[in-house]
């Protein structure tokens, strides 16, 4: 068998190792000439993936065309922001029995739409599933036990890609709830922006528990309303994510937050991470939803206030710590235990 990976940043050639260490022949495509010859002639990617060796059955193209063609499964291992221009560029090399796989974690810009909606209104003949979870690259680049979710329309096409991506250290589930874990994967990027803001700021363990808790809280309220159900939430791609990626030095997100917690302006982060964070774009998709839908979502509030207008850290805290008192079982009554979809 055949598999296209699109993208050879950290998470798209990890999977694409994983794949390949499986037996499978993999193409791994990628926009740069210079990186796809480091990895077809020195079999490495050292500034996406440093230290890990590049299987031999991988072959890295420029070529979208020979990449896509004759894979039976298609995996879209890119930043969120350019998914739809992807599929723009693919859909005359897609086959309608091809899979298409999304393992990018966001939403789009100015539709709202999540990831596989945006991929559907191009590629409309192909039913598009979901890899998510927490699973930092490096750890499973390095076979570390890691655990995610395959999720889908088709049931049995979803037990085909379980099988396909698990090994003895990568643990597939499936999940019917799609809304639930992409919504999932995407937000909690927001979440983890303000865990490393706290952190930046010299706050403590106390600090980072409660904003995680409050912060899946508001995620949960969000994808209620967005249709999802509130069960996904309390699984893999809902808390496991959420933990995973306010906790580690691996995310993106929580260093870029650490960074903004310790004074460096936007630009100076980014330029600093090098490469795409995610949950930046992540805060003003779900800070416009939250507003559409008259969802009360305080953390996302507070970190685009920190992004988009200026606001100093300490004072959003300050403002979410003196909110309005409120009685919290309430609140988990109608989120977790009661009136699950």
């Amino acid at each position: 068998m055949k598999i296209g990976v699109l993208g050879a940043g950290s998470w798209g050639t990890a999977l694409a190792v994983l794949l390949a260490d499986k037996g499978y022949s993999v193409d791994l495509w990628h926009r740069r000439v210079d990186l796809v010859d480091e990895i077809n002639l020195k079999r490495v990617n050292s500034k996406y993936l440093p230290g890990v060796e590049i299987n031999k059955k991988i072959m890295a193209t420029t070529s979208l065309e020979s990449a896509v063609a004759g894979s039976e499964v298609v995996v879209l291992a890119v930043p969120s922001h350019t998914i739809r221009g992807l599929c723009i560029q693919i859909k005359d090399f897609v086959n309608c029995e091809q899979y298409i796989v999304n393992v990018s974690k966001g939403l789009e810009e100015g539709s709202y739409l999540r990831l596989s909606q945006a991929i559907n209104e191009e590629l409309s003949y192909n039913n598009v599933y979901v890899l998510s979870g927490p699973s930092h690259a490096e750890e499973v680049a390095n076979k570390l036990p890691t655990t995610v979710v395959v999720s889908g329309e088709k049931k049995a096409k979803c037990e085909f890609l379980q099988d396909l991506f698990s090994t003895d250290y990568f643990r597939v589930y499936t999940n019917p709830d799609m809304i639930g874990v992409e919504l999932g994967g995407a937000l909690k990027n927001i979440i983890a922006l303000g865990a490393g803001i706290s952190d930046g700021l010299g706050y403590g363990d106390n600090s980072k528990a409660a904003l995680m808790t409050r912060g899946i809280a508001e995620i949960s309220r969000l994808g209620k309303i967005l249709g999802a159900k509130t069960e996904t939430f309390a699984g893999l791609t809902g808390i496991g994510d959420l933990i995973v990626t306010c906790t580690s030095m691996h995310s993106r997100n929580r260093r870029a937050g650490i960074l903004l917690g310790q004074g460096e302006s936007l630009d100076n982060v980014l330029a600093g991470i090098g490469m795409v964070v995610e949950g930046i774009k992540a805060t003003k998709t779900a800070y416009e939803l939250a507003g559409k839908h008259d969802c009360e979502m305080p953390i996302t509030t507070g970190i685009y206030k920190i992004l988009y207008e200026g606001y100093d850290p300490k004072d959003v805290v300050n403002q979410i710590m003196t909110r309005r008192s409120k009685h919290e079982i309430e609140e988990i009554n109608s989120l977790y235990y009661y009136g699950w979809n």
